[in-house]
């Protein structure tokens, strides 16, 4: 980490590619005796270098705009036939960019869109394979910002209303019906409830098979999520958990089933690094100011959610109470707040851990801050895959 910094600076993102490549193909493995299709969700990390490493591996993607189907085509645009696109608010340019592009289907989520879908697939004259994502109604214990799989949420469509849009779209010939997909929400730490979506959606697969629709996929979504607090995560064991529940509720389903992993990929194999600006006190409390900040990492003060932080090289001494805070102007600007942690001196480097999902990939230049640089580490490799940003690019856009 130290040698990195010297090269790139801080704030720095730090990703292990063997670890991506390694969870990537548990899952491949897990699901090795069916038909199936892991797509890695773009939105959580959309580096054009870590969507190559993926697609060389044979994943395919999940994308939610027409920005993401952009970043598969530059980087991997062989891939593109293993792209779902998934998101309630499709424009028709964006239909129209994954039309041409020959993407695999279109994950449906309203009657309205699948009407436009079926406008933009005749103009064009290309047939649309489509998925209708339902929601199946089952509750994921999980943040409220992304829970997705109950009928008051924005996503999907009641599964009650999937089988007469199936029948109304069996006339048209523009209109493929590929599958069925789902979405439940994000980090969710039980396989329970995704084998409790899977046999709800089962029943309608048996509904659409008595009218004559045979679906030739199920996408049963991503969000299995992983452990922040711990350094002993057992993820193979997370992985044959979740394919036995989806397996055990697949029962009798002989076509492709894909999954939708983000976080789980990505998440654990990175970390952003942090140098200590200032340690400073105030009455009882001890803040730990980094040169790294909300607009860098949003996640704790977005969804109050924990990262482990380490030190990069560990000093001797008491462990004390510190929050560790960045230079933004927001009392929301924090990474941690009443942490133990071992002595940090000003200069000292900071870990922050599990930042590869939801990190740069949520970045902004608020408070006028430049973005961090990323490094991917390839075994003993370390190659820049995104130079930092300067100030030129920040006003590059704007008119005085």
């Amino acid at each position: 980490m130290e040698a990195l910094v010297r090269k790139f600076g801080t704030p720095l993102y730090v990703y292990s590619a063997d670890q991506i490549l390694e969870r990537l193909t548990l899952f491949q493995q897990a699901l090795a005796h069916r038909a199936h299709l892991v797509c890695y969700a773009v939105k959580a990390n959309s580096a054009l270098a870590i969507l190559r490493l993926l697609a060389a591996r044979g994943a395919g993607f999940d994308i939610v705009s027409g920005g993401e189907l952009e970043r598969v085509l530059a980087a991997a645009p062989d891939a593109v036939s293993r792209v779902v696109y998934s998101g309630v608010g499709k424009t028709v340019a964006e239909i129209d960019l994954a039309l041409r592009s020959g993407i695999l289907a279109f994950n449906v989520e309203s009657e309205a869109e699948l009407d436009l879908l079926a406008a933009r697939a005749a103009k064009l004259r290309t047939p649309a394979r489509f998925a209708l994502r339902v929601n199946p109604d089952v509750f994921a214990e999980t943040h409220p910002y992304i829970s997705t799989g109950l009928r008051q949420h924005k996503f999907g469509i009641d599964i009650r209303k999937a089988l007469a849009l199936y029948r109304g779209a069996a006339g048209n010939r523009w209109l493929q019906a590929y599958g069925v997909s789902f979405h439940i929400g994000s980090q969710i730490r039980s396989a329970e409830p995704f084998g409790a979506a899977m046999q709800r959606v089962g029943k309608l697969l048996a509904q659409l098979r008595r009218s004559g629709i045979e679906l030739q996929a199920i996408d049963a979504g991503g969000g299995l999520g992983i452990d922040y607090h711990s350094e002993h995560f057992d993820a193979p064991a997370k992985v044959a958990e979740y394919a036995a529940a989806l397996n055990q509720a697949l029962d009798g389903f002989a076509g492709r089933l894909l999954i939708e992993p983000g976080r789980f990929l990505v998440a654990q194999a990175g970390a952003l690094v942090a140098r200590v600006l200032q340690v400073k006190r105030s009455g009882s409390k001890t803040f730990l100011i980094t040169d790294a900040a909300m607009n860098d990492l949003i996640r704790p003060a977005l969804y109050q959610a924990h990262h482990e932080i380490v030190p990069v090289q560990t000093r001797a001494g008491k462990p004390r109470i510190v929050d560790v805070v960045g230079p933004v102007c927001e009392t929301g600007d924090f990474f941690a707040r009443d942490r133990k942690l071992p002595p940090i001196e000003p200069g000292d480097l900071l870990a922050l851990l599990d930042a590869g999902a939801y990190g740069m990939a949520q970045s902004s230049n608020y408070n006028t801050r430049l973005r961090p640089a990323e490094v991917l580490v390839e075994g003993a490799r370390a190659r820049l895959i995104r130079r930092r940003e300067t100030m030129a690019d920040l006003l590059a856009p704007e008119i005085l």
